[in-house]
């Protein structure tokens, strides 16, 4: 067996040294590389100094390579707290003393995997062998870095616009010449340099509102209804921002999917409101039903004041579009019930399924006239980070708000202010082949045994269930991780396929998940599915 180092972090007792634990004999083949988990050890803060312990488990391998975590002994620190032993002052910023609703924040896209993920890269580049070449991302819904190419004639406009002396260039073409001197035009010193207005430059907000009244099928859309932000995620957080208030019992509760992008969860625990969970029908291809918002709704009002529902359409993580029967339902569910309806469409240009089709809410609620039209208060989400465009790093996006009380939106004014602008490169900012990818994931994960996916009809993932062994459940609470972020671990460290656990997204007890983005290239894809289709065949006789 090999040695175990756990490295620890004390509260309340300063940072201790790394120290040799002893491990009981582990569970696992011959050769495999697993060797790697996140605990935490829980105990009171006594005269003894015993504190709250965090640290990696990591395994030396021996020949063998066998699986090596098993079991921590609780480590207790000495009688005196370090700081104190050293002649230092404690620090004024501790785990004590910080922002606790910080603390309850998780963020599973980029969480534990994602770097331990970072770390195979790095030893990778090191020379270390393991018994793959590359890690392959596929956690995220990066199309760039997937290999989708960019739209010319964006890169051109923002090329111009950041560097106005290509504007005398014969290499740019004129319509692309034209759009960033009318950008510049607005801008501050005509350099992109410059802040703009708070809620965006106006010029591209009248352009944003131009986009909508053409989506919408000549529904008009008010460019001072338009805020311009830094992504579709600082948008959402910001109307969440307005949304939050209140205390015990009469804390602001905020129907969310289950399950859902983490994004939500981790901005209701950072802003101590109450995340109200309803549950997506996995066996109708994540549905949403009416009746499942109420029975969330009624229990909710026992211990919160629900004001909000948030809708992922097409959805995230799970894939599925909603009817435009659906979406009537849901209007007229959140009127009849007070609920102020924020609908995140990130993912309105990815759709592929025969027979689907994206319906905005605004679009909706317009054409379902009044009352609705002209009383629910709405907020619908874009980006430029996927469909079409995938520029992920250069962090544009909108929220267009509807029936909202003018003196609210004069607040949300004020509180983007605080940010002073979006960047300026973010605001001026070839499905075919995704949809023969997600026919291709659904395909072949549904010859599995043990594995089964739901038909992919928008945005960019799949959403896999996966059944997993008694004995792969025992050992992951063993070692104290949720059973699907045990599975993941693992085909990461054998596979180097880096996929996000259905627990940090939310779903029902005693079912297991993993998301994994389509976006790979074919000539990538087609081996990404079945090697992890043959891993979890293995995983599951190891285990059985």
């Amino acid at each position: 067996m090999g040695r175990c180092e756990l490295l620890v972090k004390c509260r309340g007792a300063g940072v201790l040294p790394k120290s040799t634990c002893h491990q009981a004999a582990g569970v696992g083949g011959a050769g495999s590389a697993w060797g790697w988990a996140h605990i935490s050890l829980h105990s009171g803060l006594g005269a003894g100094g015993t504190g709250l312990l965090t640290g990696r488990l990591k395994r030396q391998r021996s020949g063998s390579g066998a699986e090596g975590v098993s079991r921590v002994m609780a480590v207790r620190a000495g009688g005196h707290n370090q700081a104190e032993m050293n002649g230092l002052k404690e620090k004024v910023l501790t785990l004590d003393t910080m922002n606790a609703c910080v603390k309850r924040v998780e963020y599973a896209v980029r969480g534990p995997i994602v770097l331990r993920a970072l770390e195979l890269e790095q030893e990778l580049r090191q020379g270390v062998k393991k018994p793959f070449t590359e890690v392959i991302r596929a956690n995220i819904g990066d199309a760039h870095a997937m290999g989708q190419k960019p739209i010319t004639f964006l890169r051109q406009v923002l090329a111009l616009c950041v560097h106005p002396g290509l504007l005398n260039s014969p290499d740019f073409p004129e319509d692309a010449k034209r759009r960033a001197e009318s950008i510049l035009q607005a801008c501050g010193g005509h350099s992109l340099g410059a802040y703009s207005n708070s809620s965006g430059i106006q010029p591209i907000r009248e352009h944003v509102a131009q986009y909508i009244q053409r989506r919408d099928g000549g529904i008009p859309a008010d460019p001072n209804n338009i805020f311009l932000s830094t992504g579709a995620s600082d948008a959402i957080v910001t109307v969440l921002k307005l949304l939050v208030a209140g205390e015990g019992r009469c804390r602001t509760g905020v129907l969310i999917p289950i399950p859902q992008y983490p994004l939500y969860s981790a901005a209701l625990a950072e802003l101590n409101a109450v995340q109200v969970d309803y549950y997506l029908d996995e066996d109708r291809a994540w549905a949403l039903d009416v009746a499942e918002l109420r029975r969330a709704l009624c229990q909710a009002r026992g211990h919160c004041r629900p004001r909000a529902l948030c809708i992922i359409n097409p959805g995230n993580p799970t894939g599925q579009v909603q009817t435009r029967e659906c979406i009537e339902a849901v209007i007229r569910f959140a009127f009849e019930e007070r609920l102020f309806l924020m609908a995140d469409e990130v993912y309105q240009d990815n759709v592929y399924a025969e027979g689907s089709q994206f319906h905005s809410f605004k679009k909706v609620l317009m054409e379902m006239g009044p009352p609705y039209s002209t009383q629910q208060e709405l907020a619908s989400f874009h980006s430029v980070s996927k469909g079409y465009m995938g520029e992920c790093g250069l962090r544009g996006g909108y929220v267009e708000v509807v029936n909202m009380d003018p003196a609210v939106q004069q607040q949300m004014q004020k509180l983007m202010s605080v940010r002073l602008c979006p960047p300026l490169p973010g605001q001026v900012a070839v499905l075919a082949e995704l949809a023969a990818k997600a026919k291709l994931t659904e395909q072949v994960f549904n010859e599995v045994p043990g594995i089964r996916c739901n038909p992919v009809q928008g945005a960019m993932y799949s959403f896999p269930r996966i059944q997993l062994p008694p004995r792969a459940i025992h050992r992951a609470k063993e070692l104290g991780l949720a059973p699907d972020m045990f599975f993941c671990l693992r085909l990461l460290e054998e596979t180097g396929i880096c996929v996000v656990p259905g627990s940090g997204f939310g779903q029902r007890e005693g079912t297991y998940h993993f998301r994994m983005t389509i976006l790979p290239a074919m000539e990538k894809l087609r081996p990404l599915l079945e090697k992890l289709s043959q891993f979890h065949a293995k995983f599951t006789r190891e285990y059985s």
